[in-house]
């Protein structure tokens, strides 16, 4: 059985923010330009599993009025009891042992969803193979950072860049991923 690489698909804003001071993320959305979908469905096509932190999960069900990965197994990782919900397993595994069996058994790449503590996390224990990052040109002046403070330094390779629309997205190796 092959691993599936893990991968970070995200967006952030100009001066480096993946949210608003209070997780929300309205600002997407008000980007202008002809970007259609930023390839986003491209890109979930090939996701297999679904990895989120809790307070992810809580502003993606503010976003939309059905949950938007009810197609793909999806994990929240959360050190707090939660009922039951539907779509999603709340787990309270440990992220060096859930990403990696999640490689062996997912039916394609392993999409770390967010947030920024989860991305350090990942990064932190080398399981990130590569970051696709959606640059919006928007500066939020404040908010939630892709890298918090503590994310240990990291050299990354960039593979490609594609302009689409107003967004630019960034395609980078870890240098310890395998290469695309």
């Amino acid at each position: 059985m092959s691993k599936h690489k893990v991968v970070l698909y995200i967006a952030m804003s100009l001066d480096g923010y993946i949210a608003r001071p209070d997780g929300s993320v309205d600002w997407l959305y008000e980007i202008e330009g002809n970007g259609g979908d930023n390839g986003y469905s491209e890109f979930y096509e090939t996701v297999g599993s679904v990895v989120m932190g809790r307070n992810t999960y809580e502003e993606v069900l503010k976003l939309a009025d059905e949950f938007p990965y009810a197609d793909k197994p999806a994990f929240v990782l959360t050190h707090s009891g939660q009922p039951p919900a539907p779509h999603v397993v709340f787990t309270g595994e440990s992220i060096d042992r859930l990403i990696p069996r999640l490689q062996q058994t997912s039916e394609g790449k392993v999409w770390i969803v967010g947030g920024g503590l989860l991305v350090q996390s990942v990064l932190k224990l080398q399981l990130l193979d590569e970051l696709q990052i959606a640059l919006i040109p928007t500066i939020l002046g404040e908010g939630i950072p892709l890298f918090p403070a503590g994310t240990l330094p990291e050299n990354l390779t960039l593979t490609h860049s594609e302009r689409m629309g107003q967004i630019v997205m960034l395609h980078y190796q870890t240098r310890y991923g395998s290469p695309q």
